[in-house]
């Protein structure tokens, strides 16, 4: 194969290679074994986030070699660095959880930080945890830069041992983790041993990967492809297959092609591409996250793509992916039907898709698709036409107790159950209501108010996943509902509501409840309200006493704190491309 030339004449890694100035930087490259020519190739920044932390980032490693020797192959240089990932299993139902929505802005920051200080001409990011997608790929359309996405891939699905003590629903169905956050609930209800219990946690989490249901983390995966950051098909396979090499070079070679082509991350990310974004994590009942990540994506791209367009996306796309938690299959089961092209082929077919989307591979979404000739299979992926239900699997709320917003997902709940009404249950943060939950201190048909939890009264605005889990646990995930101005896991079940804005700390309408407070959400119409007077809320937010005081003094969640905006806006800490004066790329 004859060697591409480059112009590094308008590539920014001409800062510190060309050039007899540049003698000294390149003394440094010498004394780690580059030779001549690498050094003046483009130098390509291969990102990961891996450590030992978690399942889903420790294939990263391994993977990102692979990603190394595509772009060797395309005539470039790369250059490994790693950032960090606050893995969501770990820190959940604790306060590590403050450091997950945190750590997305971190990645991103560090990102950017590496490849300006460096003056990287691209980037080839791997992420595996749930924060750690989306704070990859905020970076990538910060930077501008040629960039191509690609995921670690999914655990394999856990098996519990065929034995009499372990419940018969256990034992034959997979398991995720989602399946011991709930077993936690049935042990502290007495339907679950002492050494079931062990068993179970030792067989439900059985190789490398992100968690297996259609959570946060394999939501965001689905939207790497559909956004068109990653190469179609890359993110379905599982972590442990030896396959995922092939795309991790086949991503290295891609960027190069992407220098060459001069295609940009904005390039790829537009609104038509966010909307293709959206319109797969509502068919494929995604995590409630998608309402928080897609908006700080678009905001690095300078586009206004809010959680109120979300979820009018979400609103009129069908859901037709038959996906844990709110149905029945894992990510690899998603694979083995085909993956998310065979899904984009069926919302292709309902002119759900803006096909003109360029992609990471320089096709766009359309000449990308036409090359796929897998069909709906019936049982994961259901035929457009047949859908599970004709709406999205998540929806959006607006009332007098969200003027902002709020979101709930709906995959899996019966419509005649989305609707509920009921007294609030009022608790000022999240270990209060777990350990009321824990206790059966709260009565069914209550709706259970988790406040303080948002990204700035949190801070970090944390997941749920715990108490929610425990409710599911003791048989009341129907028999109650929950909101919060915090999140909810991806792995969350029930009829719960999250990003209830504004937050309680910035003295939005869930500060001013009370216990006794009459509620309604209402899925159907997208309604999320409080039976009170606006009498009544002016006259409580006359005696409101200010946003509840937190430990967080100092450091970087207090920091986070001060910087971070509003939920529907994506929960974003910088202004964002709409203030930029110049862009990285054009250095």
């Amino acid at each position: 194969m004859l060697k591409r030339p480059f112009d590094k004449t308008k590539l920014p890694s001409r800062h510190v290679t060309e050039g007899p100035a540049r003698a000294p930087h390149r003394s440094y490259y010498y004394a780690m074994g580059m030779t001549e020519e690498e050094i003046h190739q483009p130098l390509v920044g291969v990102a990961t986030c891996w450590n030992e932390a978690a399942p889903c980032n420790i294939s990263l490693s391994r993977q990102a070699q692979a990603v190394k020797m595509g772009v060797k192959q395309g005539f470039g240089t790369p250059r490994e660095f790693t950032t960090i990932t606050v893995t969501d299993g770990i820190a959940m139902g604790h306060e590590g959880m403050r450091s997950s929505l945190a750590s997305r802005e971190a990645i991103a920051d560090t990102v950017e930080l590496t490849m300006r200080g460096h003056c990287y001409d691209a980037i080839v990011g791997l992420a595996g945890c749930d924060k750690s997608l989306p704070g990859m790929m905020m970076a990538m359309v910060r930077l501008n830069t040629p960039s191509v996405f690609i995921y670690g891939g999914s655990i394999l699905p856990g098996k519990a041992p065929q034995v009499d003590e372990i419940p018969e629903d256990f034992r034959t169905r997979d398991l995720t983790v989602q399946d011991m956050f709930e077993a936690v609930g049935r042990h502290q209800n007495n339907e679950l041993s002492d050494a079931a219990l062990a068993m179970l946690e030792r067989v439900a989490c059985p190789s490398a990967g992100a968690c297996g249901g259609q959570f946060t983390a394999n939501t965001m995966a689905c939207v790497s492809e559909a956004i068109g950051l990653a190469l179609m098909n890359s993110s379905g396979m599982p972590a442990p297959y030896e396959s995922r090499d092939s795309y991790g070079e086949a991503s290295g070679r891609a960027v190069m092609d992407l220098i060459e082509s001069n295609i940009r991350a904005r390039d790829v990310v537009t609104r038509k591409s966010l909307e293709n974004a959206a319109r797969v994590v509502a068919c494929t009942g995604g995590s409630t996250n998608a309402g928080l990540h897609l908006p700080a994506i678009a905001h690095e791209a300078g586009i206004e793509f809010y959680l109120d367009d979300v979820c009018e996306i979400f609103r009129d796309t069908p859901y037709f992916v038959d996906l844990k938690p709110g149905g029945s299959h894992v990510a690899k089961d998603l694979f083995d039907a085909g993956g998310i092209p065979v899904v984009m082929k069926e919302l292709r077919k309902a002119g759900l898709i803006h096909e003109d989307c360029m992609t990471a591979s320089g096709n766009s979404i359309g000449e990308e698709l036409d090359q796929i000739s897998r069909t709906a299979d019936g049982k994961v992926i259901y035929p457009i036409e047949t859908p599970i239900t004709k709406t999205g699997g998540v929806v959006g709320l607006k009332g007098n107790l969200a003027p902002e917003g709020a979101i709930v997902k709906v995959a899996g709940i019966p419509a005649e159950n989305q609707v509920f009404t009921g007294p609030a249950r009022v608790f000022e943060c999240e270990e209060e209501a777990f350990e009321a939950v824990k206790s059966r201190g709260y009565e069914e048909g209550e709706v259970i108010v988790i406040r303080n939890e948002g990204p700035a009264g949190g801070p970090g605005m944390r997941e749920m996943l715990a108490t929610t889990a425990a409710l599911s646990g003791q048989g009341m995930g129907k028999k109650v509902a929950l909101i919060t101005d915090g999140r909810f896991s991806g792995a969350t079940r029930g009829f719960c509501v999250g990003h209830v804005g504004p937050e309680a700390a910035h003295g939005g309408p869930i500060a001013l409840l009370k216990t006794g407070d009459v509620i309604t959400i209402d899925a159907v119409k997208g309604e999320l309200s409080v039976d009170l007077s606006q009498e009544e809320l002016d006259a409580r937010r006359q005696a409101w006493t200010g946003a509840r005081p937190t430990d967080y003094a100092a450091g970087a969640l207090w920091k986070y704190a001060q910087l971070v905006g509003a939920t529907y806006k994506g929960a974003v800490t910088h202004p964002g491309a709409a203030a930029e004066t110049h862009v990285y790329m054009d250095q």
